[in-house]
């Protein structure tokens, strides 16, 4: 196990653990912004996982794209429940 590979898995981790953190927090509280940012989390953490397949358990193949748009996707959730928050 290399250095990056234990970076790699700790990022995902620690993502799936703030997402898990949000998610729950918002069963509690009912307050859409950490749902919003609960299911980014979730995406961040699912990027950090491709990630992990990317570097280390599938190097000769290329999920750069797939990362990205995974990515993109969890930002987008965010930035949608941050702009629908602001107007409701």
């Amino acid at each position: 196990m290399t250095v990056s590979s234990l970076i790699y898995g700790l990022c995902a981790v620690t993502s799936a653990v703030c997402a898990g953190l949000l998610l729950a927090a918002y069963r509690l509280e009912w307050y859409r912004l950490l749902l919003w940012s609960g299911l980014c989390f979730v995406g961040l953490a699912a990027n950090n996982v491709i990630l992990l397949l990317d570097k280390v358990v599938l190097p000769d193949v290329d999920l750069s794209a797939l990362r990205l748009f995974v990515a993109l996707i969890a930002m987008s959730i965010l930035l949608f429940g941050l702009i629908w928050d602001t107007e409701s």
